[in-house]
C-alpha cells in the first residue's frame, strides 16, 4: 500500500461524514449502492463460486469411499458350472476405500491455482466495488448538476417573458420597432425549447441515479469536498500501478495459468494409490453340498497407472494450457496500459476542469456586469434589445459552463481515486452496518470435508425499482424468479 493511501482514506472519509440533515447526500447514496446494487451484490455471489472450487481441488487428494451391492440370480447353468451352488439369488455387497499417494503434483498445483483465483475474485470485487461507486458518483453529480441547469433556464425564460412584455409596451409607444418584438418572441421560444431539452435530460439523469443507487432522487445535498490528490500524473500513475484491484487480479490469474501448466504437465505422471476393499457375498438360496452359502474377502493393495501413450493428449492439454497462460500474461500487459491511461485521463480532465471553474466564475461574474450595463445602455438608447437579449444569453451559458465544470472535475476527481485503487467500501467509510466480508464465506467452504453441506437458496439482497404502477397487470414471471421445485 503506498504511504500516502491512509491520508487519502482518512480525508475520504471524513468529508464524506459530514451530511445535511434535509437532504440525501452523496454518503447515503453510496451506503444504498453497497448495500442494493445488483452489479456488486452479483460479483459477491461470483466471489463465492470461486472459494468453491478450492473444495473442489482438494477434493482430489482426499480419501474416496464407495459402497456397491448387488442381487443376482443365474437363469440357467451348464457344464461343469452345474456342480457348483445353487443358481441363487446371490447378495453381493462390497466396500471400497481408495486414497491417491502420489499424482504427478496435479492435487498440488490445482489447489494452488484456486487459491490464486480466489484472490483474484477478491481483488475483482474491489475492483467492481470502484467502478459502482464511480457510477454512483457519475449519476450522483449528473443529477445535481442537471437539475441546477433547468432551474437557470426557467429563471432564464422567466427573464425572457419580462423582457417581451416589456419590449411589446415600449412598441405601443412607438419605443422600439417590430423588428425588436421580433427577437424577443424568438428568443423567448429558444430559451422554451432550451428548458424541455433541459428538462429531458434531467429526468434522464435521475432514471440512471434511480438504477444504480436504487431509488429516486430527493433533494440531493452538495458533495463533500475531495481528499488531496496527487500533484502530478506521474505520481498518480504510481499509486495505480501498486494498488489498482484490476492489475491486481490479472496478475492473480496470470500465476493460476502457471499452475494450470503444471496440472496438465502431471497427466503424463505416474499415479501411485492406496486401496482397501471388503466384500460379503450371501447365496440366498441356501448351500448345496459342501458349498457355504457366504462368503467374505477383505483386499489391501497399491495400485500404480504407469501412462505410456496416450494418443497425444497431454501434450495437447499442455500446450493449450499454455496458451491461456500467454493470454493472460498478454491480457496483464493490457490492464496495466489501461490503468496508466486512466489515471492519467483523469488527472488531466480534473485539472483541466479546475481551471475551467476558475475561468467560468470569472465569466459568470463579467456577464453579470455586461448584463447590468447592457440593460442600463438599453434605457438610454446607445444598446438594442438584441444586445440585452444576447447579453443574458452569454450569462446563461457561462452559468450552465461553470455547473458542467464543477461536475466534471468532481467526477474526475473521484476516477482519479479508483483509478489508484481508492474508491473502494473501506476507503469510504460506510457505516450503515457490517462491510462485506469475503474471508467469512471462504472459511465456510474452502475445508469443508462434507458431500451434504449446501448453503439456503439465495434470495437476491439487490433491491427491485419497478413500482407496483410500473408493473400494473404484467405477468408473474416478469414480476420476480420463481424457483424450480427442490
Amino acid at each position: 500500500m503506498s504511504r500516502s493511501r491512509p491520508l487519502l482514506i482518512g480525508t475520504l472519509i471524513a468529508a464524506l461524514t459530514a451530511g445535511t440533515a434535509s437532504a440525501d447526500t452523496l454518503r447515503e447514496a453510496l451506503l444504498s449502492t453497497y448495500e442494493t446494487n445488483p452489479t456488486l451484490t452479483a460479483q459477491r455471489e461470483a466471489l463465492k463460486g470461486t472459494d468453491a472450487s478450492v473444495a473442489i481441488a482438494r477434493a482430489q487428494g482426499r480419501p474416496q469411499v464407495s459402497a456397491t451391492a448387488g442381487l443376482n440370480r443365474d437363469l440357467s447353468r451348464s457344464g461343469i458350472l452345474e456342480a457348483t451352488s445353487g443358481k441363487g439369488p446371490t447378495l453381493s455387497v462390497g466396500v471400497d476405500l481408495s486414497y491417491p499417494i502420489f499424482n504427478g503434483g496435479r492435487v498440488r498445483n490445482s489447489v494452488q491455482a484456486a487459491k490464486t483465483r480466489v484472490e483474484a475474485g477478491r481483488a475483482t470485487l474491489r475492483g467492481v466495488e470502484g467502478d459502482v461507486f464511480t457510477d454512483a458518483v457519475s449519476a450522483y453529480m449528473n443529477v445535481i448538476r442537471d437539475r441546477a441547469i433547468v432551474e437557470l433556464n426557467q429563471n432564464n425564460v422567466k427573464v425572457l417573458e419580462t423582457n417581451l412584455q416589456a419590449t411589446r409596451d415600449r412598441f405601443e409607444i412607438g419605443d422600439v420597432t417590430r423588428t425588436d418584438v421580433a427577437q424577443s418572441e424568438a428568443r423567448l421560444e429558444l430559451g422554451r425549447a432550451n428548458l424541455a431539452t433541459t428538462q429531458g435530460v434531467s429526468a434522464a439523469s435521475e432514471q440512471e441515479y434511480r438504477r444504480v443507487i436504487g431509488h429516486e432522487p430527493g433533494d440531493l445535498a452538495p458533495p463533500p469536498p475531495l481528499p488531496p490528490l496527487p500533484a502530478s500524473p506521474d505520481e498518480a500513475v504510481r499509486i495505480a500501478l501498486a494498488s489498482n484491484p484490476d492489475i491486481i487480479a490479472i496478475n492473480r490469474q496470470a500465476q493460476a495459468a502457471g499452475y494450470d501448466v503444471n496440472v496438465a504437465r502431471a497427466s503424463r505422471l505416474p499415479s501411485l494409490s492406496a486401496g482397501v476393499s471388503e466384500t460379503y457375498v450371501n447365496a440366498l438360496g441356501g448351500s448345496q453340498g459342501a458349498f457355504p452359502n457366504t462368503g467374505s474377502q477383505t483386499t489391501a493393495g497399491l495400485n500404480a497407472v504407469i501412462p505410456i501413450y496416450q494418443g497425444g493428449e497431454p501434450a495437447a492439454r499442455i500446450r493449450q494450457a499454455q496458451a491461456i497462460e500467454g493470454q493472460t500474461l498478454e491480457q496483464a500487459v493490457g490492464t496495466e496500459r489501461s490503468v496508466v491511461a486512466q489515471a492519467r485521463s483523469a488527472f488531466a480532465t480534473y485539472t483541466a476542469a479546475q481551471g475551467a471553474i476558475s475561468s467560468q466564475e470569472t465569466a459568470v461574474k463579467a456577464n453579470e456586469l455586461a448584463l447590468e450595463g447592457a440593460r442600463a445602455e438599453r434605457s438610454v438608447g446607445t444598446r438594442t434589445v438584441l444586445d440585452v437579449l444576447n447579453a443574458e444569453q452569454e450569462l446563461l451559458n457561462s452559468q450552465v459552463a461553470l455547473v458542467t465544470a464543477r461536475r466534471d472535475a468532481y467526477v474526475a476527481g473521484f476516477q482519479l481515486l479508483n483509478a489508484m485503487g481508492q474508491a473502494e467500501a473501506q476507503d469510504l467509510g460506510l457505516d450503515g452496518g457490517p462491510l462485506y466480508d469475503p474471508l467469512g464465506n471462504y472459511r465456510h467452504v474452502a475445508n469443508d470435508w462434507s458431500d451434504w453441506s449446501s448453503d439456503p437458496r439465495h434470495v437476491p439482497v439487490a433491491t427491485r425499482t419497478a413500482t407496483p404502477a410500473e408493473l400494473g397487470t404484467a405477468l408473474p414471471a416478469t414480476q420476480g424468479v420463481t424457483p424450480p421445485r427442490q
